[in-house]
């Protein structure tokens, strides 16, 4: 996809009035809602056909779970990116849709401009949570630089937790740079530094691994 064309954006709920709801915000902020499901099977197919940047998923449908079909579509080629949006907060609900490769996870009590925010950056591969989840992973990237160094966990730097405390407060790598006083290459560095040390491949990954830890609330 050029930076010329539109997100393509798959919307999948079982409530219409919901769905056709989110689907109208989207078209409105210059998105291509390429198809709308109401439940897995039809998500599944739908996805398929239309080959979206970013699915956006409930996890509670009424053939499956919303976890499953994310496991489905990560093995496309190329996956869609994908932004579960949900009524439920629930930390487990959360673990179970990061490991099966959501990029976001965002409550239904988002807004609109939060919600069409969250689906650009998860387009671009960056985290987005609902703010008090985020902080499930600073949580983590807090233990991650404070641990005793003999428990088996890389040690991080207090630059890279910095960064990485940014990364999980929403801000862009250019908003993190003037935070910081940094260039953006310096945080980009900051970050790959961070992910090389746990032996993961992008900030998805680095988010579904402190989930998995098992963080404090």
């Amino acid at each position: 996809m050029s930076d010329a064309e539109p997100l393509r954006v798959l919307v999948v709920d079982d409530h219409p009035i919901w769905r056709d709801g989110v689907a109208r915000d989207l078209e409105a902020a210059g998105f291509t809602v390429c198809g709308t499901a109401g439940d897995a099977a039809q998500a599944l197919r739908v996805a398929t056909a239309t080959r979206p940047d970013v699915v956006l998923l409930d996890l509670h449908l009424p053939d499956g779970s919303g976890v499953d079909v994310a496991r489905q579509l990560g093995t496309m080629s190329p996956p869609p990116r994908i932004l579960v949006l949900s009524a439920s907060g629930e930390r487990q609900d959360v673990l179970d849709a990061m490991t099966a490769g959501a990029t976001g996870y965002l409550v239904k009590s988002a807004s609109a401009s939060e919600l069409i925010d969250g689906v650009r950056r998860v387009a671009r591969g960056e985290p987005v949570f609902t703010p008090g989840l985020a902080g499930l992973v600073l949580g983590e990237y807090r233990r991650l630089a404070t641990g005793p160094a003999d428990d088996g966990t890389p040690r991080l730097t207090d630059r890279e937790t910095e960064v990485l405390r940014l990364v999980a407060k929403g801000l862009t790598y250019p908003q993190i740079a003037e935070r910081l006083v940094l260039s953006v290459r310096t945080v980009q560095n900051h970050v790959q530094n961070t992910l090389t040390k746990l032996q993961l491949h992008n900030k998805a990954q680095l988010v579904r691994y402190a989930l998995e830890q098992g963080l404090d609330e």
